[in-house]
């Protein structure tokens, strides 16, 4: 594919194996895995040999999740898809617990992110150009903070559709940020002509599931803080979200990154990411991702929740204390002092689909898979959980013995 993205080779070649049926349920996952290392080309070689600590911790998560399609997030990328096939091959294909199985996945997506990319201008205004502060999303190389999608069906990658380049200033109505102390525009002409909405990427990756196009729309907007009285990045983060929003009502403003005008075409879709932002909680402008989880659209029915979520607020304190949302519903454990753990990342269905099951990642302390998640500096595998949904892709009723609670974490997989 262009522009450094890649996929499967047979994708490259434009075949799509015939269609099978379709299994009765699929599951869907989405984990910020903090797979992100300092320095260009770091994360390969730590990944070369299988003794990560790290990343064999979130290896055994997926394992034990087993989900058939996965996007993870803060996965460095490079455009050879080195580091990806470290993991896949060093972690991912070996056994991390005893018990239970490895796990391959046949087809793979990546592209280039914004993260790391230069700028060329001073866009935190403090007086010299470079850094990640003045990437065109931070990151301190191009690719930092990444993005993969691995899967067990094809993905069409002749009907990809990514908005890289979409410029931020050519949303309708974009909340772009005013100087605080002058109500002057925080980025001037030449800056908006360069910088995109969206801090990684934002992607519609159609995968092919029986007879059914299942669009999965993927995304990692940036996080509402790091910034000052100007909020620009939490005025990035919502017009991250909200673009989602505007995609699914076929607003004819959107153009992808070949050109292609206009929403999604197809009715069989899920949102998913780390999205930064809690419909309740944090910092965030709230009211994005509010018209996100009511969009007529989707089915937010089902929120995916945990033991260890709860158990970890009450247990931890601080912001946790004075907040209103429910806790079982957070996937992320942040800083207790600041802004606590927060529900940020999501699986956000159609209502095309049947959800059957689903749950997140955050075992109680007394369960032994409990060390993979619990504890701090640096946490055991990530600061976010693994989240994840099982669906019925033709809207049939949901095996016997499925329901929409959050199963057993300790158990080996399915």
């Amino acid at each position: 594919m262009k522009n450094g993205a890649y996929s499967i080779l047979l994708l490259a070649a434009g075949a799509l194996p015939a269609a099978a049926a379709a299994p009765a349920t699929v599951r869907i996952a989405t984990f910020n895995c903090s797979l992100n290392r300092p320095a260009l080309g770091q994360l390969q070689s730590d990944l070369a040999t299988p003794d990560d600590r790290q990343a064999r911790a979130v290896a055994e998560i997926i394992q034990r999740v087993r989900p058939d399609i996965l996007l993870l997030q803060e996965f460095d990328y490079d455009p050879r898809s080195a580091s990806l096939d470290e993991f896949t091959l060093q972690y991912l294909g070996k056994q991390q617990h005893e018990g239970i199985a490895p796990i391959s996945y046949l087809y793979q997506y990546g592209s280039p992110s914004n993260t790391g990319t230069p700028s060329g201008f001073d866009l935190d205004h403090d007086g010299k150009i470079g850094g990640g502060d003045d990437a065109l999303g931070f990151g301190e190389f191009p690719g930092q903070y990444g993005m993969v999608l691995l899967s067990k069906f094809p993905i069409d990658s002749h009907e990809v559709r990514t908005f890289r380049g979409f410029l931020w200033r050519d949303m309708p109505n974009a909340l772009l940020p005013e100087d605080p102390a002058t109500h002057t525009p925080w980025y001037g002409p030449d800056v908006l002509a360069v910088l995109p909405l969206s801090s990684k990427s934002h992607w519609d990756l159609p995968v092919k599931i029986g007879g059914t196009t299942l669009h999965l729309l993927a995304s990692h907007p940036t996080p509402p803080a790091f910034d000052g009285a100007e909020d620009r990045n939490g005025k990035r983060n919502h017009d991250e979200i909200r673009f989602w929003s505007d995609y699914l009502d076929g607003a004819k403003y959107i153009r992808d990154d070949k050109g292609r005008k206009g929403g999604l075409d197809g009715k069989a879709f899920v949102i998913m990411g780390d999205l930064n932002s809690d419909p309740i909680d944090g910092a965030s402008l709230h009211d994005a991702i509010e018209a996100l989880i009511g969009n007529p659209r989707i089915d937010a029915s089902f929120v995916p929740q945990s033991a260890g979520a709860a158990e970890a607020s009450a247990s931890q304190g601080g912001a946790n204390a004075t907040q209103r949302g429910e806790a079982r519903f957070d996937t992320a454990d942040f800083n207790d002092r600041g802004p606590g753990n927060l529900r940020v990342d999501y699986l956000l269905p159609s209502k095309s689909l049947r959800v059957c099951g689903g749950g997140v990642f955050w075992p109680a302390r007394s369960d032994p898979a409990a060390t993979l998640v619990w504890g701090d500096d640096p946490p055991p595998s990530s600061d976010h959980r693994l989240v994840w949904i099982d669906v019925s892709v033709d809207g049939d009723r949901c095996p016997p013995g499925s329901g929409p609670t959050a199963s057993d974490p300790s158990r080996p997989g399915r």
